[in-house]
């Protein structure tokens, strides 16, 4: 017999053995026991300054990771809220010895990482340029020289990204939930505002620096490919001289459980949707089996394709993802549950959420849920391993909490350990819907009395203060129609004899995105060509053109022409003056009410065309001004509502032109300063050209 047929009698041998034993399919395969991790143990020593160190060697690639924490209390920063942060960024835009763009030519030159932040201070690079490293590191954290100039770049940076939460719901909700769990006197409660970010001085980031840079709060680990020798004498050559100080250590009242289940309710006349989250403060501390139990209770609560998950979007449709948050922290925990909805769902979906809270731990948890939960536990906890920047972490929490040395080297026995029983028990422990506050970011117009069935209602800004419920916009007066707001805009902006003079139209804009410079130009000529581009660091980030007859879009050095609605779009709307010409592009404009824009009264007016794209346009019904334009793009999880903001309006030969405009951009609003306005220049036919 050849080896094939060998293997051939082995294998039939095999399925008739399996075939004679009777398989239970009600059953789950057992599960195996959970794998031995081995996290390599770290060496310490502790430098005269008090700086203590932990070093762990592994020499399977080479390359270090050093991590320095400093082990400071939340702080209360009152009307400079914002100043650690600001004083841990600009760390690393140069030293006493080093301009930001030296430091930043050196890391690159060695191929090495170095970040910053308020507590932190990170940097991997080759073994064999750990030396260089160290000595980058050392001159961030002893000799920084916080320019001026950067402070300025960054409170610029900062007021613009704030400016732009203001319309962002995730972020207004957001900030609304930790006033109401935490309350503004407190570290997790307290906001930052473009008021506080104008206060902070150079003197104020460099009194945080040395208040609380200081060895003796530090934790550092050294993972890599070195030896304990070699650590330390690295660290003390870079380190040693670094002074140790006395360092505050601010205490908080606890914030008082929530005594009943409230709403805290945000109106944004604008949404088509509501942001909704549920939200408590919890006693919960970081890194215990205790955690470990709660975190496996809320993956089955608010997990990936978990039950809320599965609940509001698999069996109702309401959204398109549902989840909630379970975390522990030395000072106090926090909960939160939520999704974002359609405006109609609203109540609905609150009910399901309230819902799953209470079934969590009244519902038996099966089998299969929770073998799929420590499964997804097992491997992300494995995969996360890969990071040097995790082992590293692993060794300063161990010290800073004062854990077990074989904590995380156990980890996944924790886990598996776990019973269905334990996750009842935990979710009775853990999750309170009975002493939560609702926190949801809509239209309150449609969805505020539907809410009242689960609580009292609370009114807050978007910037988390109390406000008395909103007062429904003025009726529309009797006989008004859509024609008449549209005149009375176009008289608004200089009327129609100073609008047909202008022939060509050219805006330059400037915004900031992730702290970099954007420049937008438009450029329109009569009737209805325009086009319009956005450039980044000397770089096309696209461009849209109309010739009048034809529309195309740039992105990414790629060119597409547009056809249906958006190429309705742009011959319709990016003209000179659209509503000018809205008979003679049969467009349907309908006064469909009013509303509040921004706390004052507007007309809402809905304008189609013969295509079916259709955008919503509203006027102050004082000043006759277009305030805002509300229109729905296609996404990649479906249709998403655009609202682009209008104000500051300035006269421009005799036309008034907006000169700050709220754009969203992707996840983004961007706020859009208007730098030069340039009027009947002779703009070519050629500027508008379709490829």
């Amino acid at each position: 017999m050849t080896f094939k047929h060998t293997l051939l009698g082995l294998s039939l041998l095999t399925t008739a053995a399996v075939a004679q034993t009777p398989l239970d399919r009600s059953k789950l395969p057992a599960d195996a026991p959970a794998p031995q991790i081995k996290i390599g143990k770290p060496e310490s020593f502790t430098l005269a300054n008090g700086l203590k160190v932990f070093v762990v060697e592994n020499h399977k690639l080479p390359r270090v990771a050093v991590n320095l924490v400093l082990d400071r209390e939340p702080l209360l920063e009152g009307d400079k809220a914002g100043v650690s942060n600001f004083a841990g960024q600009l760390l690393r835009t140069g030293t006493k010895t080093r301009t930001k763009e030296q430091l930043d030519e050196e890391v690159d030159f060695i191929g090495a990482d170095l970040s910053t932040s308020a507590t932190n201070v990170y940097g991997r690079s080759l073994t064999k340029n750990v030396g260089k490293l160290f000595e980058l590191m050392s001159d961030v954290v002893l000799n920084p020289a916080f320019p001026q100039a950067e402070l300025d770049k960054l409170k610029k940076q900062t007021k613009s990204s704030l400016a732009s939460q203001k319309d962002n719901p995730n972020a207004i909700a957001s900030k609304v939930a930790n006033v109401v769990m935490f309350g503004k006197n407190h570290p997790y409660g307290e906001q930052q505002t473009e008021e506080s970010v104008d206060k902070i001085t150079l003197d104020d980031v460099k009194n945080y620096y040395t208040t609380y840079f200081r060895p003796n709060i530090g934790y550092m680990a050294v993972v890599g490919d070195i030896t304990l020798a070699q650590a330390k004498a690295l660290v003390e050559k870079s380190l040693g001289s670094w002074q140790r100080g006395d360092v505050p250590k601010p205490t908080y009242p606890a914030p008082a459980p929530i005594a009943k289940t409230k709403i805290a309710l945000v109106d944004r006349p604008s949404s088509v949707q509501s942001v909704i989250s549920v939200v408590y403060p919890v006693v919960l501390k970081p890194y215990s089996q205790e955690t470990i139990l709660a975190s496996v209770m809320n993956d089955i609560l608010g997990g990936s394709e978990a039950r809320l998950f599965n609940n509001l979007r698999e069996k109702h449709g309401y959204t398109y993802g549902a989840y909630s948050n379970l975390s522990g922290d030395r000072l106090i925990g926090r909960f939160r549950a939520g999704a974002s909805v359609r405006n109609a769902v609203t109540d609905s979906s609150v009910a399901e959420i309230m819902n799953e809270l209470k079934s969590v731990s009244s519902s038996p948890v099966t089998a299969a849920e929770l073998k799929q939960t420590k499964n997804a536990f097992g491997g992300n906890f494995i995969f996360t391993l890969e990071d040097p920047q995790t082992i590293a972490n692993f060794a300063i929490n161990t010290a800073r909490y004062n854990l077990p040395e074989d904590f995380f080297a156990n980890y996944l026995k924790y886990v598996d350990n776990i019973t269905e029983a334990d996750v009842s028990t935990a979710g009775k422990q853990f999750i309170k819907p009975d002493n939560a506050v609702i926190v949801v970011v809509g239209k309150a117009g449609e969805i505020a009395d539907k809410l009242k069935r689960f609580g009292d209602i609370e009114y807050y800004d978007n910037k988390g203060n109390r406000v008395e419920a909103p007062k429904a916009a003025a009726a529309v007066p009797v006989g008004m129609t859509a024609q008449q707001v549209i005149d009375k805009y176009v008289a608004a902006i200089g009327g129609k004899d100073a609008l047909m003079k202008i022939q060509d139209m050219s805006i330059q804009m400037s915004t900031e995105v992730q702290g970099r410079a954007m420049l937008m130009t438009r450029k329109a000529k009569a009737p209805n060509k325009s086009v319009m581009s956005a450039t980044m660091m000397g770089m096309e980030m696209f461009k849209t053109v109309s010739d009048g007859t034809s529309a195309s879009r740039t992105m990414r050095g790629e060119t597409k022409k547009l056809d249906g609605k958006d190429a309705d779009q742009m011959l319709v709307q990016g003209g000179l003056f659209p509503e000018l010409r809205y008979a003679d592009n049969k467009v349907t404009s309908t006064l469909e009410g009013t509303e509040k824009v921004d706390g004052k009264d507007a007309y809402r007016v809905k304008n189609t065309t013969a295509s079916g794209l259709t955008w919503t346009d509203f006027f102050d019904t004082t000043t006759g001004l277009k305030v805002q334009t509300m229109s729905t793009q296609k996404g990649p999880q479906g249709e998403v509502v655009q609202t682009v903001g209008y104000a500051d309006y300035k006269d421009v030969n005799g036309v008034k032109i907006p000169y700050t405009i709220r754009q969203p951009m992707g996840p983004m609003n961007m706020v859009l300063s208007v730098d030069k306005v340039d009027v009947n220049k002779g703009l070519k036919d050629a500027d508008f050209s379709v490829n």
